[in-house]
């Protein structure tokens, strides 16, 4: 089964990111969990936020790391533990993080975590994403066991080979960069592959048939 995650939520619907959009994407019959990005604030509280800026979405010229939690919220620019929170824990989550956030782990074992039979620290119905490898490293010292995907552009030899390194479960890939041969390479390693960020129904049925494992939708790919 593929998962249909939406990219930032339903930006249709409300600002990307914020605890409507993620609501409002939930509410979809398709829709199978969320896709957000997470920064930290000022005073080191785990944020939805994609850019380093309020200035495309809140049309606010402030850097988010200057800006408290509670002025963020003056913006619309939700916590992470409220919209973990208001979501619970039935959805299933990419969380990506755009720089190390200690207050997203802080948040995520509070909501989603758990211990297994060994007591170690498990994620439940999530993953951890980034571009970054020394984030991903940086989890990886933090939380071994939780789960990790690396996002990239392709599925080439070297892509397949740093997530590997990396101790990752899964790539998330440009849906231009997935082919069947790529998928195939990734399997071989034993890596999964998911697919960002498909807007057409078309492009979503064909990831869909070559196995990815999650789509990142946005419009009419996230109506189901």
């Amino acid at each position: 089964m593929t998962l249909r995650l939406a990219h930032r939520g339903d930006w249709r619907n409300a600002p990307e990111n914020s605890l409507a959009a993620m609501q409002a994407a939930l509410a979809l019959p398709g829709c199978d969990g969320l896709e957000f990005d997470v920064r930290s604030s000022f005073d080191d509280v785990a944020v939805l936020l994609h850019d380093e800026t309020l200035a495309r979405v809140q049309r606010v010229p402030l850097a988010c790391s200057t800006l408290t939690a509670a002025q963020l919220a003056e913006h619309g620019v939700a916590t992470l533990a409220e919209v973990l929170s208001a979501i619970g824990c039935d959805p299933f989550l990419d969380v990506e993080l755009k720089e190390p956030v200690k207050g997203a782990i802080d948040a995520l074992e509070l909501e989603r975590g758990r211990t297994d039979d060994d007591g170690r620290p498990e994620l439940r119905n999530a993953v951890v994403s980034s571009f970054e490898a020394p984030i991903l490293g940086w989890l990886r010292a933090l939380r071994p066991t939780w789960p990790r995907w690396l996002n990239a552009r392709d599925l080439s030899a070297e892509t397949i080979a740093r997530a590997t390194e990396l101790g990752c479960a899964a790539i998330s890939c440009d849906d231009a960069g997935i082919d069947a041969a790529g998928i195939a390479r990734a399997s071989e390693a034993g890596l999964g592959v998911a697919a960002w960020t498909v807007r057409s129904k078309a492009a979503y049925d064909r990831l869909a048939a070559l196995g990815v494992i999650a789509i990142c939708a946005e419009a009419e790919a996230l109506d189901g």
